[in-house]
């Protein structure tokens, strides 16, 4: 039998390969980006090197496949008669190196701000903000997309004159089983549940099981834990979190903490943004722009769902948007909008706090991170 022997330089080489992701960048075009970036990324070293990038109008936020073939991106942009937003296809190309556009259809509102896929990868959903309505388009086997789409309007208004004149859908996010669709809402502060059926990507609203937030705090993004039993959300315009009990089987959730998301002695503008819950489901981080420009992580009592303040981590750049941690756990990544950077913090899995590496991906405009392992 022959023997293999492997010098250690290669053994080494072999291994940083075998710890590379793809990280793909969804960006404002405003500036100087292009689109979509592709980078590599080793999830050993926090290293990145840019593959590719692909031309794109605003493409705000994505969503991967379930299957990793293909990416599906909003294109946040308006016209007069609100139906100027659009969802953009594409398929991964060789080694998932770059992208090949497929197709592209109307999201059914403007400025269409977030998008996922349902977990069977036969459903896209896209969130309006300005158009305050969701829709849910259907995925040919080609990965393409359909023109028989779904539109759900919502309709009302907050106390906030300025941001709150109509409703404005910020988010639309799966259960892990595919069963609940949420939805939130910063125009009418409400964090809906709809019953989702994936064989006909119908979307039910449950009443019952949905909730109404503080009056103007405008609901934003949203995080499920990784026990299916807490949700939590980042309530933009009051600078707080909440923390709620999510029954899986009913939908229902009902509140169980409202903290704040910025230091005691602050009093500056507020402007929730992101928020997502360690892969371990031990603490929970949320975005503040505005003056702040930071994370701020909460401990999570697994027992309760009820969080407390950890410590709070400046971005390291302004206004950060998405962040995301990468497949193995280790870093976390923040997009920051305005200085065309994106930070890359190691975490500490004992005390969920975060360490800048130094290491920084320049991209203009970056807003959304998603994965391809």
């Amino acid at each position: 039998m022959k023997k293999f022997l492997f010098a250690p330089a290669v053994f080494l080489s072999l291994f940083a390969t075998a710890q590379k992701s793809k990280l793909i960048i969804g960006t404002y075009t405003s500036g100087k980006s292009e689109g979509i970036y592709i980078y590599d990324f080793n999830t050993a070293t926090g290293d990145s090197k840019m593959l590719s990038s692909i031309k794109s109008s605003n493409p705000s936020y994505l969503a991967v496949s379930p299957d990793k073939k293909y990416l599906y991106a909003v294109n946040e942009d308006a016209d007069s008669l609100n139906n100027g937003g659009m969802v953009s296809a594409f398929k991964f190309g060789k080694k998932k190196k770059q992208l090949i556009f497929i197709n592209q259809q109307p999201s059914g509102g403007n400025h269409p701000c977030y998008i996922t896929t349902d977990k069977n990868g036969k459903w896209v959903i896209a969130a309006n903000y300005s158009g305050g309505s969701f829709s849910i388009t259907p995925l040919a086997g080609d990965g393409s997309l359909r023109t028989d789409k779904k539109v759900i309007q919502h309709e009302g208004k907050g106390i906030n004159k300025q941001r709150q004149e109509k409703a404005h859908v910020h988010q639309t996010l799966l259960t892990e089983d595919n069963r609940h669709l949420l939805v939130a809402d910063l125009g009418i502060d409400k964090l809906m549940i709809y019953d989702f059926d994936a064989a006909t990507g119908q979307a039910t609203a449950n009443n019952s099981a949905s909730i109404s937030v503080t009056a103007g705090s405008g609901p934003r993004h949203i995080a499920i834990h990784p026990s299916n039993k807490y949700v939590y959300l980042t309530e933009e315009l009051s600078g707080t979190v909440g923390a709620f009990s999510f029954d899986n089987a009913s939908g229902k959730l009902k509140l169980l903490q409202t903290i704040s998301a910025v230091p005691e002695d602050y009093k500056g503008s507020l402007s929730g943004a992101d928020i997502h819950v360690s892969p371990d489901g031990k603490f929970l981080y949320a975005s503040n722009r505005g003056e702040l420009n930071n994370l701020v992580i909460y401990k999570i009592d697994e027992a309760t769902g009820i969080l407390s303040v950890a410590g709070f981590q400046s971005t390291m750049g302004i206004k950060p948007r998405n962040f995301s941690f990468d497949p193995g756990g280790d870093f976390l990544l923040v997009a920051n909008q305005d200085s065309d950077n994106i930070a890359v913090f190691s975490v500490n899995h004992t005390t969920g706090l975060l360490t800048d590496t130094g290491k920084t991906i320049l991209v203009p405009n970056p807003v959304c991170l998603v994965w391809v392992d």
